[in-house]
Order: C-alpha cells, then structure tokens, then sequence
C-alpha cells in the first residue's frame, strides 16, 4: 500500500523562494497539508525541488497541485541511489490549473510514472505559464513504499 515518502528525515531543497521570504512561501509549505500556504518560486528560467530520502523507496505516485498561471508546461523527474548523479526517469507536461494532479503506473491519470527505487529525486519545472517564470505548488506528494 502506498504512503507518503516524505518524512521529517527527508531534506528538501528549492531552487527560490519568492523576496527569499522563507517564513511565508518556503519549501516547508510544499508538504504542509495546508490550503492556505504554498511554496512560491522566484523569477527564472527553471525551479526544481529536490528530496533527499532516508532511505531508498519506491516511488508509485506523484501529486502535485499548482496554482493555475503559475505552473510548468514541461517538468521532469529525475532519481539516483547512493549518491550516483541523477537520471531522467520520466517528462511530464503537468495542466495549467488548480487541480490536483496525479500520476501512476495506471492510464487515466494525468500523466504516467514508471515505478522507480531512488534515495534522491529532482523534479524540475520548465518552460513556466508565468511570465517572469515563477511556480507556485500547493501541494507536493512523493507517495509509494520503503525499499526492503
């Protein structure tokens, strides 16, 4: 059964963080459950988020939420174990909306994620629907299993 992946020994980074105010639009707000809170980018031509994992996992499903005109057109995720320079796993092409969307190993959804065993992961969004190439992410879920 899946769980969520980020626990409070996963290290997260951002690429910005929106006036570098951390307290308001930090990474924190990615994984806090909160509908009021979210992580804005600052201005530029790629964000990214990294997780660091404890432990190797598997990782099934992906959610993301983004505010809608300030999502990606074209995002990626990488992965690696044991700190091997990372590999692309899979593109995706998220939708422009405040909409959770999902992806599993199932058809259906909005976009398909082989299922993969990493220690660390990239997500990178690129190609921004705003101008000035800020992303706003309400909601970030890494979900799937511990690695035996």
């Amino acid at each position: 059964m899946s769980q969520s992946l980020v626990c409070p020994e996963t290290v997260s980074r951002v690429s910005s963080v929106l006036n570098r105010n951390s307290r308001q639009f930090g990474k924190k707000h990615l994984f806090d459950q909160d509908e009021e809170t979210c992580w804005n980018s600052d201005q530029g031509p790629s964000q990214w988020v990294t997780l660091e994992f404890p432990k190797r996992v598997h990782i099934t499903q992906l959610q993301v939420q983004f505010q809608g005109g300030f999502s990606s057109r074209h995002s990626y995720l990488e992965g690696s174990q044991s700190g091997n320079t990372l590999r692309k796993i899979v593109d995706f092409y998220p939708e422009d909306t405040n909409a959770l969307q999902i992806s599993c190993l199932a058809w259906g959804h909005t976009f398909s994620l082989p299922t993969v065993e990493v220690d660390r992961v990239k997500l990178t969004f690129e190609d921004t629907t705003d101008f000035f190439g800020r992303v706003v992410i309400y909601h970030l879920r890494v979900l799937g299993e511990k690695a035996v």
